[in-house]
């Protein structure tokens, strides 16, 4: 059996990574709007084989600023320019806990919410690939931490929140730190080409 022969996957934050995150909790589809260079960049990964996942933290349902019929229409705007763009994700896992949060049931504690595994667990559940072939690109410590947690290689982008989080992380002294820091998702596709064919 070839590398080429295992199944891989690429599991994407959305805000920060793929969209900017500069419009706090988007409930408003006309406003979300991807990086110029993102759907380039997953194209790359899909013509390699790659699964592609966005997996995205939304404690703003837990906290009553917006709800799972406008997050869902926010995620077919997603799906709606990646298609223009040739790019059809695997899947799209949410966690829309928070312990701070006012709504229930997500006023909670939950392993979905990352760097918890779960939104990992359900993509495993629903599709076969090998986690150490796979890889996290995100912008912050908690997709860092997913990563870590799943066994998978990290990517850390300084878009997004990127630059700050690695400044916390360089500062404290815990054990997640990421595996590559790139400048941006398109150059994290060229970095996974190049050294991951």
């Amino acid at each position: 059996m070839t590398v080429k022969d295992i199944k891989r996957a690429i599991f994407l934050d959305r805000d920060g990574t793929i969209s900017p995150d500069k419009f706090g909790y988007i409930k408003d589809p006309e406003i979300y709007h991807l990086y110029p260079e993102s759907a380039q960049a997953l194209r790359i990964l899909q013509d390699m084989g790659f699964l592609l996942f966005i997996v995205t933290n939304q404690s703003g349902i837990a906290r009553g600023l917006l709800n799972l019929e406008q997050l869902s229409k926010v995620h077919q705007k997603m799906l709606d320019l990646l298609a223009e763009g040739g790019v059809k994700p695997d899947g799209i896992y949410f966690s829309p806990y928070h312990i701070e949060g006012i709504v229930e049931p997500y006023n909670i504690h939950h392993e979905d919410r990352k760097p918890g595994i779960g939104l990992f667990k359900q993509a495993r559940q629903d599709f076969s690939f090998d986690p150490g072939a796979s890889f996290m690109i995100g912008d912050r410590d908690t997709d860092i931490g997913f990563a870590h947690n799943a066994g998978m290689k990290s990517i850390l982008l300084q878009t997004g929140n990127g630059r700050e989080e690695f400044q916390k992380m360089m500062s404290n002294c815990g054990d997640v730190r990421p595996d590559y820091i790139c400048e941006n998702i398109l150059t994290a596709a060229e970095l996974i080409r190049r050294f991951y064919p």
